[in-house]
């Protein structure tokens, strides 16, 4: 493995009943985020999580939906967000990719949510398209971990359950 590897890991060690994980995706980049998804779904599996999906419009979007989501009547462990920016020719990149990471950002630190963060920032469709592939390497797997291991934290802590 080199140092740019991913590492391996294994299922989340949960207390209490199987997660339910609301995931959020902008799926502008359909194909990528798919894989990003499917990538999650199997790290789910591994642990008998539910995921109910929905979808916004794009990037953008992820940090107002997150923060419905947890004014809502619903209850989730946890909420997994999927989305890829690609750079173009201008400085739209960068107010786009900023605006999303602090939004996400403020909300998660209002909240105290468990949080799995999974927006691709790539220069390239072929870099996005490595990061949701069916291997090690699927960010959307990564980003299930990452919830996941917060939820579990949530339960040890009394915050969730």
């Amino acid at each position: 493995m080199s140092t740019l590897d991913s590492p391996e890991r294994g299922a989340a060690t949960l207390a209490g009943p199987a997660p339910r994980i609301l995931v959020i995706q902008a799926p502008y980049y359909r194909e990528v985020v798919d894989g990003m998804l499917r990538g999650a779904q199997r790290v789910f599996a591994d642990v008998n999580a539910t995921a109910e999906v929905v979808e916004v419009a794009g990037g953008y979007e992820l940090p107002a939906a997150l923060a419905m989501a947890l004014k809502s009547p619903r209850r989730w462990d946890g909420f997994l967000l999927l989305g890829c920016v690609v750079k173009g020719e201008t400085d739209h990149y960068t107010f786009i990719c900023d605006a999303i990471c602090n939004g996400v950002m403020d909300v998660s630190t209002r909240s105290a949510a468990a949080i799995g963060f999974g927006l691709l920032t790539v220069d390239t469709i072929a870099q996005a398209e490595a990061r949701a592939r069916d291997d090690r390497m699927n960010k959307g797997a990564e980003a299930a971990h990452a919830v996941l291991g917060q939820v579990a934290l949530a339960r040890r802590w009394g915050l969730a359950g």
